[in-house]
């Protein structure tokens, strides 16, 4: 967690995602990479007022208002913290945010997330949620002001595969930095009903064969995977959630949903997340 990028919009939740970033780099010696995106208006012209004139205008007040936030943010929040570098890019959030993790080589991606309910999670979803479902590198998703100090439980559900090695190991890397307990869990829906038997034993060669430490094995019995994850983190008092999404698309999304999407626009934690292949 070297290298942090915080997209930010000024909003409350994005200013909690940068003090939480401030803390991770002064425990990493890491830096940050501040981040606002303006989506550029819909300008057509005409002769009173011609576009690449109104353009200029307009990026440069955006420009000079986000500069004049940062240094606020700054000044308040990391006067004695770590390196901060500000950027102001132009367009939609999500390929933008994209693109720049890619070109600075970030490592982790912490954002503010307000969530998304109803028709718009159903059809558009929150940016976090989009940024959650492409970005290369882990995402912790923050809804409000949390410490680093305070992860001391750290929830993680699996499925038990055989190919979560890479997953495991990032989560293994999560636990250590922060010192915390991780509780692994496996969510037994009726679509997908196995005995607690199997499951068990399932559990114990997973411990095994990635050499957890500290640690708790747990089944949970849930209408879907969403509500135990949910309901299981608030049974142990989770600090943080740290799970895989999937990067489903198009169809496969509407059809299949994303249990991580799901998760980081549901619940109040912070939720790590990383995009398996």
């Amino acid at each position: 967690m070297k290298k942090i990028l915080v997209p930010c919009d000024f909003s409350d939740s994005a200013v909690q995602a940068f003090k939480f970033a401030v803390e991770i780099a002064n425990q990493s010696k890491g830096e940050i990479l501040l981040l606002n995106v303006v989506e550029l208006p819909v300008i057509h012209e005409n002769v009173m007022m011609p576009t690449f004139s109104f353009e200029d205008t307009f990026l440069k007040e955006m420009k000079e208002r986000a500069d004049k936030d940062f240094n606020k943010m700054k000044t308040k929040w990391a006067k004695e913290g770590p390196k901060v570098s500000t950027f102001v890019e132009y367009g939609a959030p999500t390929p933008i945010i994209s693109q720049f993790v890619e070109k600075k080589k970030v490592d982790l991606v912490v954002m503010g997330t307000k969530g998304a309910s109803g028709l718009k999670e159903f059809f558009v979803g929150s940016n976090t949620e989009k940024i959650v479902r492409w970005s290369p590198v882990p995402v912790i998703s923050i809804k409000k002001s949390v410490k680093v100090s305070s992860i001391k439980n750290i929830v993680f559900p699996s499925t038990l595969r055989a190919d979560e090695e890479k997953l495991t190991m990032r989560v293994k890397a999560l636990q250590a930095f922060f010192k915390a307990k991780l509780h692994v869990v496996n969510v037994n829906t009726p679509a997908n009903f196995r005995t607690d038997v199997i499951t068990r034993q399932q559990l114990k060669d997973f411990a095994e064969r990635f050499m957890l430490k500290d640690y708790t094995l747990n089944v949970y019995n849930d209408l879907n995977e969403e509500l135990g994850v949910a309901n299981f983190t608030k049974e142990v008092k989770g600090d943080m959630v740290a799970m895989a999404t999937h990067g489903r698309k198009g169809l496969n999304r509407l059809m299949s949903g994303s249990i991580a999407e799901d998760v980081v626009n549901h619940i109040e934690c912070p939720i790590w997340t990383w995009k398996s292949a």
